[in-house]
């Protein structure tokens, strides 16, 4: 408890530098994670979220 209150500053000021900076990198990557996929009348529609290969490996 003594640590504590002997460096309450630099403690405290790291937490309020990273805070921030970890609730603005969840807000950017929740946005960027949208996906939307439209299609017509009879047809197939496959939706990757990553990398998609297809055939063997070559």
């Amino acid at each position: 408890m003594e640590w504590i209150i002997e460096n309450k500053e630099w403690l405290f000021s790291g937490i309020f530098i990273a805070l921030p900076l970890s609730i603005i990198g969840w807000i950017i990557s929740k946005r960027g994670n949208k996906q939307v996929q439209k299609g017509g009348k009879n047809s197939t529609n496959i939706q990757v979220g990553g990398d998609f290969k297809m055939g063997g490996d070559k």
